[in-house]
């Protein structure tokens, strides 16, 4: 996600799974067929990636389409460039378990023609001006970003607005990618990571679509038409459900300009639904599946919370003491520190439209599963009964207040938090309350809500490569 964010050693300030990939930047410069823009571009980014560095505020500012899409801006101009995302309520809880995968063959697709245009013609736009196209894809929503000079601005809006607006889904293209995707999920089916995740979340979801795989099954995929991807499209991208990111530098009225025309030539459909409810598990289900890797993959959770819930951040700190924070935190010290019985062990909430899932994970010899499994058990049970200690809770407060600069340092990671802001609706006020919030989180309050959110002898757990 998606713009997704993991409260782990690489914690960023939600309890999301998608973590922000760095701007990691490597290149050689020929100058035979490497033109000036892709240069200045690069050299562009290379001073933006501290550009939001010495700013205490984020200032955002808010409003609504003509066409209903809401539109989330923030404007910067240190470095020439803007950063666009567009998000839907088009994520693979969008399908259902004969469609599994239509939602990011849809979303995938719609870069590989548009307007006329086949995706070669797509990528060299992008790239004779130095743009940068993305998108991702999870379980609550898609989305289409672009990073541009902003003297390209309007190129690379022109192209932009033809996969929003024009998408051809060419038959012969959803050809050769259904065969390119079902050799990866073939090949996803013998790996025990792909295995165990698959299985814990239709364990812990059952029929509702959070326990679907987002990129779907081997049969779903080859049932996938043309005319599917065109109905998934109109329904699901409405202009109505949109949610436009800006960021960079460009006035309000250049901001207003773009989110305008983004918006208006998107379907001009109803609103997209809410998703059903999650049920809630009402007894423990342990899965043991066998593979023939040296070590076992586990994985056991309850449904969590949804992602503004009003005891985010006793959790968010609270789970940073039990798993997310590495190498101080509890399930470290507890099974590998002292007992030395796994190669890594965590633990998240990843809050979402419905209740996300808390979820547990460890890797560990075959013939160490059961004992492992047993430690992490009454690590949690302890630390349900017992709390944090005052020594934890400071520690962890200190810990995350202290990088939470980090996490709004460019452009790119402020565009993310601009659009989990506006696609789950959370206070403009977010980002500048986040450490106040952190600082005021209890002992107390972290003991009494994960004992009202997680019900121990309900757990779901999976074990691939049991014995």
């Amino acid at each position: 996600m998606r713009s997704q964010l993991v409260s782990r050693t690489r914690t960023n300030s939600t309890l999301s799974l998608q973590a922000f990939k760095g701007e990691r930047l490597f290149f050689k410069i020929y100058f035979l067929g490497f033109s000036m823009k892709k240069f200045q571009f690069l050299i562009i980014l290379m001073m933006g990636l501290a550009a939001f560095s010495s700013h205490a505020a984020v200032n955002i500012e808010h409003w609504q389409t003509s066409s209903g899409s809401r539109v989330y801006f923030v404007e910067n101009h240190d470095l020439p460039i803007v950063d666009i995302n567009v998000g839907f309520s088009a994520g693979g809880a969008r399908n259902t378990s004969e469609t599994a995968g239509l939602a990011g063959v849809t979303l995938h697709m719609m870069s590989l023609g548009a307007a006329g245009m086949n995706e070669e013609e797509i990528t060299n736009a992008f790239a004779d001006i130095g743009a940068e196209k993305g998108g991702s894809l999870d379980a609550d929503q898609a989305s289409l970003s672009l990073r541009t000079l902003t003297s390209e601005k309007t190129k690379a809006l022109s192209v932009l607005n033809k996969i929003l607006h024009q998408p051809d889904f060419p038959q012969a293209v959803l050809d050769r990618e259904k065969a390119r995707i079902i050799a990866g999920l073939q090949e996803d089916e013998t790996q025990p990571e792909s295995i165990v995740n698959k299985a814990f979340m239709k364990a812990l979801y059952g029929k509702h679509p959070y326990g679907l795989s987002d990129s779907g099954e081997v049969k779903t995929i080859q049932a996938i038409k043309r005319e599917d991807l065109q109905a998934f499209y109109q329904q699901y991208y409405s202009a109505k459900s949109t949610v436009i990111a800006l960021i960079g530098d460009v006035s309000k009225v250049e901001a207003q300009d773009i989110a305008e025309k983004i918006s208006a030539g998107l379907p001009q459909t109803p609103a997209v639904g809410a998703l059903i409810k999650v049920s809630l598990p009402t007894a423990a289900n342990q899965q043991k599946i066998a593979h023939p890797a040296s070590q076992a993959h586990i994985l056991l959770g309850y449904p969590g919370i949804k992602r503004a819930d009003a005891d985010y951040f006793p959790l968010y700190v609270g789970n940073y003491i039990l798993g997310g924070g590495g190498f101080v935190s509890r399930l470290t010290e507890e099974v590998r520190e002292k007992r030395g019985l796994v190669y890594s062990v965590y633990s998240y909430f990843m809050p979402m439209s419905e209740q996300g899932p808390f979820q547990l994970g460890l890797q560990t010899k075959k013939e160490q599963a059961g004992e492992a499994l047993d430690v992490v058990n009454e690590t949690l049970v302890n630390y349900m009964k017992n709390g944090v200690t005052e020594a934890e809770l400071t520690a962890a407060k200190s810990n995350i207040t202290g990088g939470f600069p980090m996490r709004i340092d460019s452009n790119k990671k402020i565009l993310g938090y601009l659009s989990m802001i506006g696609f789950y609706q959370l206070p403009l006020t977010y980002l500048d309350d986040f450490n106040q919030q952190v600082n005021k989180v209890t002992a107390v309050q972290i003991k009494d809500a994960f004992n009202r959110r997680l019900k121990l002898n309900d757990f779901v757990s999976v074990i691939v490569g049991a014995q």
